[in-house]
């Protein structure tokens, strides 16, 4: 493991340097403020007019269209969904992309699988936070940082590295600690940890203990609270002190209980299908999946997101949390 925090980087690099910040979504946002916070030369490419236009400018941001950042750029910095960097890339920044410049993302997903294939002239890096935008941002804010990644695909002008470690620490995001990694291994495991623990395996262990109750007889507010509403002060738990430390906080009663059947819902058969997600990663098979889906324009994936909205513990969920004044009316 090779970490870095503030005092192993030098900002150096960045000296003279104009970095273009593509996209002004939730990453978007936090990262070109961060670091133009820091001191660094920031400008922000984004569609001329689009919905991002103004929110640039009332930051107090430069803004530019996609091209006139490309081109001004030394560094450009793409913040884009997955789905759209190919195009986007391939019609806006590549044609202004000189030899010496860096193209750097928060996400491996386009270069490991080759949906964008820089020259072998420019470097091809990653620092990636591990947390969302506002958590980036907050935490900057509050003189910290959160951790994350960094990589380095493509070496062409020596300082790759330390370009990447430069708007990394500009992020704030050293002063937490910053692990190296590389684009193969970021990308795979990023994938795996969304689909089966962090949005799939979740969602669905919710879902599933919560229709095992209201099934049973329960009060379904009751088994709101006992299957979803509690997961996020457990995960604290989890997330401040690790496993030992959340076993040490709960009952005694909770622990043993905990221990003993666990494992008899997360069996030998979800490993099995944890390995084969993991499988469909690696050989492309989700690639494409996630590829055939964005040309119908997500079709199934706005059925899939119209029937999550109509589950039982959604509806249950959100009178509960406006009951409990954790959710207010749009």
């Amino acid at each position: 493991m090779k970490m870095y925090y503030d005092e192993d980087v030098n900002t150096d690099a960045l000296e003279g340097k104009t970095i273009a910040v593509i996209g002004y979504g939730s990453q978007g946002r936090a990262q070109s403020r961060n670091m133009a916070d820091s001191g660094a030369n920031v400008i922000v490419g984004v569609r001329e007019n689009g919905s991002s236009w103004n929110l640039v400018q009332e930051d107090g941001m430069t803004v530019k269209t996609i091209e006139d950042a490309a081109k001004e750029a030394d560094i450009i910095h793409i913040l884009l969904p997955d789905e759209i960097q190919e195009k986007v890339y391939n019609e806006q920044i590549a044609p202004y992309v000189e030899a010496g410049n860096t193209i750097s993302f928060s996400h491996g997903y386009n270069i490991h699988f080759e949906l964008i294939k820089p020259g072998e002239d420019v470097n091809v890096v990653m620092f990636a936070p591990k947390g969302p935008g506002s958590m980036v941002r907050r935490t900057y804010e509050e003189g910290f940082g959160i951790p994350g990644l960094v990589a380095v695909e493509q070496d062409a002008t020596g300082d790759a590295l330390q370009l990447a470690l430069g708007m990394a620490k500009a992020c704030g995001l050293t002063k937490a600690g910053v692990l190296e990694t590389t684009f193969k291994e970021e990308t795979e495991t990023d994938l795996f940890g969304e689909q089966t623990v962090l949005c799939g395996g979740i969602t669905e262990l919710i879902n599933a203990g919560f229709t095992t109750l209201v099934e049973a007889g329960y009060q379904p507010e009751i088994a709101y609270f006992e299957t979803c509403h509690e997961v996020k002060l457990i995960v604290d738990l989890i997330y401040e002190k690790g496993f030992a430390g959340m076993w040490h906080d709960v009952s005694n009663t909770a622990e043993y209980g905990g221990l003993t059947r666990g494992k008899k819902v997360i069996t030998d058969e979800a490993k099995e299908g944890m390995k084969e997600t993991l499988k469909q990663i690696q050989d492309g098979t989700f690639k494409k999946e996630w590829a055939d889906e964005y040309a119908t324009d997500g079709a199934n994936l706005k059925e899939m997101r119209a029937a999550e909205g109509k589950k039982e513990i959604e509806i249950v969920g959100e009178r509960l949390r406006k009951a409990c004044g954790l959710q207010k009316d749009d």
